[in-house]
């Protein structure tokens, strides 16, 4: 038995081969046309599984042009390479062309690659027709002073930037650490943000879709990222044990977690029902669910259970932690559970789940 339409509401009902799929313009922005002849039922699919919009003027369905919508329709890529390097002066393009291919031969995960390569060129891109081979810490550091004085980035993403930056003179050329001395702007600490027990609930309750409902008790009953909730395969799910199998999780470690025993008949019961072949969860035309579907079913089952906390799917994984702790569960075994690589990263979840602060009473309960 599979979930009906109705039912799923996220992108894997979405089946471009029914559409006449054109890129265009309007308003002036980019945008890819879904045209077909009226049928109420494409109508449907595409309010469920899209997030189309309609042009009055043009009296036609229309997506924004961007990565995720041109892989929801199947349309071909341009590689980072293809997109970016027109933007850069032909000195530094065999710069830039060593930079990928030595982040391709470390191994790096496709996301970083992705980021790093779009850093450096936007330095590439400022340095114009001047080497970056040329390139002093003072003027770099100068560059970075201008990426907060004049582009108003983010602390996290400075960082970013000048970790990719350092990637190359480091990693590229082999050069010494040199920019130990470039300063680096405080991180904000901020608290992981968590969803309580009762809203946790709130959340499974809403959720009507065997599969979604799956999904999210998974993410929370085991604190999964949501990279490894999509990348789970049935082969590594121990049922006679009650463990699952974490595979090539981030830092590309493997764990191991414990399989929640509220969960095993949903769990066999949605194998029978759905018959994943490979993942346990899979999209509409088989393989891999998406990242962006899972983040959009609990940003859906948010708003039925009416929480109105501004929390991605991460948090799950921050509420499971939390709930750990609060339970008295070891912080060792939690960062183990968690796959944390220091402890430190952890022990965050102690400043938000210290419960002697429940039994404080404040001088304003007094007057």
């Amino acid at each position: 038995m599979r979930s009906t339409m109705s039912d799923r509401n996220t992108n894997e009902n979405f089946n471009p081969a029914l559409f006449k799929i054109n890129l265009g313009e309007h308003r002036g922005k980019k945008v890819i046309w879904l045209g077909f002849e009226y049928d109420k039922r494409l109508i449907q699919m595409i309010k469920e599984g899209s997030q189309a919009k309609w042009s009055q003027s043009k009296k036609c369905w229309y997506l924004a042009d961007n990565r995720h919508n041109r892989i929801l329709c199947k349309i071909q890529q341009d590689s980072v390479k293809e997109r970016i390097t027109h933007h850069i002066a032909e000195i530094n393009r065999i710069e830039f062309e060593q930079y990928k291919n030595q982040l391709e031969l470390k191994a790096y995960s496709p996301n970083t690659i992705r980021t790093y390569c779009i850093e450096f060129a936007r330095l590439l891109y400022e340095l114009k027709g001047f080497p970056v081979l040329n390139l002093t810490p003072e003027r770099l550091k100068s560059y970075f002073l201008f990426c907060v004085k004049h582009q108003n980035i983010s602390e996290n993403h400075l960082h970013s930037r000048i970790n990719a930056i350092k990637f190359y003179f480091e990693q590229v050329l082999h050069r010494d650490r040199m920019f130990f001395d470039i300063p680096r702007p405080k991180t904000p600490k901020l608290l992981p943000k968590t969803l309580n027990q009762n809203e946790i609930l709130r959340l499974f309750d809403a959720t009507i879709n065997q599969k979604h409902k799956l999904m999210l008790k998974l993410c929370y009953g085991m604190g999964l990222r949501v990279s490894e909730i999509v990348g789970l395969k049935l082969e590594d799910i121990d049922t006679f044990k009650n463990v699952v199998a974490i595979r090539r999780g981030k830092g590309k470690k493997d764990r191991i977690v414990h399989l929640p025993e509220a969960v095993k008949d949903e769990l066999n019961k949605y194998t029978v029902d759905y018959e994943p072949s490979e993942y346990l969860f899979e999209g509409q035309n088989g393989g891999q669910y998406s990242t962006r579907s899972a983040q959009q079913v609990f940003k859906n089952a948010m708003k039925k259970a009416g929480i109105n906390k501004k929390i991605g799917i991460h948090g799950l994984r921050h509420s499971y932690a939390t709930h750990l702790l609060e339970m008295g569960t070891d912080i060792s075994l939690i960062q183990k559970l968690l796959g944390h690589n220091n402890i430190k990263t952890t022990l965050i979840y102690t400043e938000i789940t210290d419960n002697s602060l429940t039994n404080i009473k404040s001088p304003l309960d007094n007057l």
